[in-house]
């Protein structure tokens, strides 16, 4: 039983420094978002043909990205506690995780490029909302609350306040 609720608790930690990231960390918030947008489009529409592979690589790339993006962040939070002065090493660790997470993001880009391209898929999503205005106004609206999410949606600032 105690080992039962050491895993809950471990789950609870883990979902906590989830919570944490979309509240604070702004490019965490833009990831979430491209994931939601791309993850709303495939599930909707029918005309983007995946195969399991291609599935399973866009998943990969994804939890990748969001990934990196908990680790540069861990990595930044632990040496900013660590050292309040400048120092040439810390600074070099930080920027290396950041660009962890731009080499990987990047490289999610191109793995989406590839098996997304699909110019017929895209013709017929043109199609759709271009013929369904209600349901480009409601893309639109989606567009500005994510954008709200975005860059408004931080509780860092607010403590900051």
């Amino acid at each position: 039983m105690k080992d039962i609720k050491s895993l809950l608790r471990s789950f609870l930690y883990a979902f906590k420094g989830l919570g944490w990231m979309v509240a604070h960390e702004r490019n965490f918030r833009i990831h979430l978002t491209f994931l939601g947008f791309m993850s709303y489009f495939l599930i909707r529409f029918d005309w983007f043909v995946l195969s399991r592979a291609e599935s399973a690589a866009l998943i990969i790339v994804s939890a990748l990205v969001l990934a990196s993006e908990m680790v540069n962040t861990a990595i930044e939070k632990t040496n900013d506690a660590a050292t309040k002065e400048h120092n040439a090493a810390v600074k070099v660790a930080k920027d290396a995780a950041a660009g962890a997470v731009l080499v990987f993001a990047v490289s999610a880009v191109f793995v989406g490029i590839a098996v997304l391209w699909q110019p017929e898929a895209f013709a017929m999503l043109y199609a759709h909302y271009t013929q369904n205005p209600l349901n480009l106004v409601i893309l639109l609206i989606a567009i500005i609350l994510s954008l709200i999410f975005i860059f408004k949606f931080d509780f860092s600032k607010k403590e900051k306040e």
